[in-house]
């Protein structure tokens, strides 16, 4: 798994290869320093040779200088490499993010994948820090003071043969658990990341709603839920403690209890006994690094796993395979299936159905849809709640597949487009109005980044929304806050028009987009429509009748099935559902 993620590693591999190469020679000299302690002890002192002892004194400064620089390079270079992995893996999974469908979004849920973007990306960058460092030191060292333990004293470092085999196995079966116990916690941080987003998105509707005290149960039962597998992890990983003190404990008192009897018979020194015991506890303290990496790296597998689902997952809308004809290019009779023709906004719905959950048993949402929209044409959908009126305009885009049938533009299906292409030939104002944190100026360029200050301000004209923003302080370089809380839901509404209308499109799709604007506004919108989008196909979807009432046609929407297409005069003659809504608003008027 973790094989996977290495190329994210990129231009940081030379830090990556740098870092073992250091702890590889911190290492090596905090090995030799033991040796040359007890040359000092068996040689010097013995000898009284104080010119041997300066000397190898001299040494083991040298030594030990060079490895104090060596360890620091090797924290240097591994807190670069993993930071920059780290670095690469969220860029990686935002770039993944954005060529998900709604779909698939809807699939791992937001809160998830911010989960899954800072959290578990955290653990691994953690983990890679301490894999290039740590883990190498501590399997370098355990190696090669064993190897040195060794030639000073084989029958001792059979002490060793028996501890290491029981932290050993301590430590795979602590692994074992911890591994489940991390994967829940990270699940329990994406539920808790849920709640507060949730939250903190609808925190004018709790206060609205005197809704706090609710909320505040919600978030201590998910905070609450998390504290409780955190701990069971940190119970769990605490065990490591004892265990390991236990076995140094017992080893070294082996150790001291067999070479102090060989010092007493003569047969070992008592510089190589100190020089041992030190080389025993490296031995120790490598396996209790290596424990404390293998254990974060139960957490890194954990998180791994949940990243790499994100990056294996195939983005289920993707590019089609038609581009659109180069400029002044005839082609071949047997290259136009290659090929896009220029934009007209022609709109064909063929057969078409559609259900949220395509391989579950849930009922479809729209069935059987059959209609089509000339361009320049004006369609107004209308339709009671839930009859799926945003769902069948979220298809023309490809924010979803159909299920069933096919939706065409100009002609061509389009699962054919590239998705650029596509949605270059569609403006679309969502239901939710969504403004970015930034200027109104630059808000309004996301529709089309290479328009003229003129374009802007004719479609903030357009759009009723010019002599608002004049009013502000700043006109159109006032700041927005995130989400545009900072202006009126009908200003907002007519900032995410004119965004839409600045890229000129063939379709202009427009869901309940003008339901905070007043009657007077909303005809004036849609007078600049025809004198200002000539050609351009609109398709709205409105709750007013005055509304939709001059629409070239209107298409009734009823339980995801057509039951009315016509003029208003047409519906209103024939159709009883058109009928009611027209009844019910009238009533409302006279009241």
């Amino acid at each position: 798994m973790f094989r996977k993620l290495l190329p994210y590693l990129g231009e940081y591999k030379k830090y990556a290869i740098l870092t073992p190469l250091m702890a590889i020679l911190e290492v090596a000299c905090e090995l030799a320093l033991p040796r040359l302690m007890a040359a000092i002890v068996d040689v010097g002192i013995v000898n009284q040779d104080l010119a041997y002892i300066l000397q190898t004194g001299l040494g083991m400064l040298i030594l030990a200088m060079f490895s104090m620089t060596c360890g620091m390079f090797c924290a240097k270079f591994a807190a670069i490499s993993a930071q920059g992995f780290g670095a690469n893996l969220r860029r990686g999974l935002f770039n993944q993010i954005q060529e998900f469908s709604f779909a698939d979004i809807d699939r791992f849920s937001s809160a998830s994948l911010i989960t899954r973007t800072t959290n578990d990306v955290n653990a691994i960058q953690m983990m890679v820090a301490m894999a290039l460092r740590m883990l190498v030191r501590a399997v370098v060292m355990l190696v090669a003071a064993l190897a040195v333990a060794i030639t000073i004293n084989a029958q001792l470092t059979l002490v060793m043969a028996v501890i290491i085999p029981l932290m050993a196995l301590a430590i795979g079966l602590l692994m074992r658990t911890c591994s489940k116990l991390f994967d829940r916690m990270q699940r329990r941080i994406d539920a808790l990341n849920n709640t507060t987003q949730e939250n903190l998105v609808a925190i004018r509707v709790v206060k609205a709603f005197v809704r706090q005290v609710h909320e505040k149960a919600k978030f201590k039962k998910s905070n609450d839920e998390l504290t409780a597998a955190t701990m069971k992890v940190d119970m769990t990983v605490v065990l490591i403690l004892p265990i390991m003190t236990l076995s140094m404990n017992a080893a070294t008192t082996a150790v001291l209890y067999i070479g102090g009897g060989q010092v007493m018979g003569g047969t070992m020194l008592i510089g190589d006994l100190s020089s041992f015991i030190t080389y025993i506890f490296q031995i120790l303290m490598s396996v209790m690094m290596l424990s404390m990496s293998l254990l974060q790296l139960s957490r890194a597998i954990a998180c791994a796993r949940r990243i790499d689902e994100v990056l294996e997952t195939r983005p289920s809308i993707r590019d089609g395979a038609r581009r659109p004809l180069p400029a002044g290019y005839v082609p071949k009779a047997e290259e136009r299936d290659l090929y896009l023709e220029a934009p007209r906004g022609e709109v064909e719905f063929r057969n078409v159905s559609f259900k949220y959950q395509a391989q579950g048993s849930g009922d479809d949402v729209l069935e059987d849809l059959n209609f089509q929209v000339k361009p320049g044409e004006f369609l107004a959908i209308v339709g009671g709640t839930g009859t799926g009126k945003s769902s069948l305009v979220n298809l023309i885009p490809r924010f979803y597949d159909v299920t069933e049938g096919a939706v065409l533009v100009d002609g061509v299906d389009v699962r054919e487009y590239p998705l650029d292409e596509l949605r270059a030939r569609i403006g679309m104002v969502l239901q939710k109005n969504v403004l970015f944190s930034g200027t109104i100026r630059e808000n309004l360029l996301w529709g089309r980044p290479d328009a003229t200050e003129e374009e802007m301000i004719q479609a903030a004209k357009n759009a009723q929304a010019y002599d608002f923003v004049m009013n502000l302080p700043d006109g159109f370089d006032t700041m927005l806050d995130q989400g545009g809380t900072n202006v009126s839901g009908g200003q907002k509404q007519r900032l995410c028009i004119a965004r839409a209308m600045l890229r000129h499109p063939s379709i202009l799709i427009l869901d309940d987009s003008t339901s905070a604007v007043d009657s007077a506004t909303e005809g004036l919108i849609r007078a600049s429509f025809k004198e200002n989008l000539a050609g351009t196909t609109v398709i709205i979807i409105a709750q007013r009748i005055s509304s939709v009432q001059y629409a070239d046609r209107i298409l009734v929407l009823d339980d995801g099935r057509i039951n009315g297409i016509g003029t208003h005069e047409e519906l209103m003659a024939t159709n009883q559902i058109y009928q009611e809504i027209y009844q019910s608003q009238q009533e409302g008027v006279k009241e």
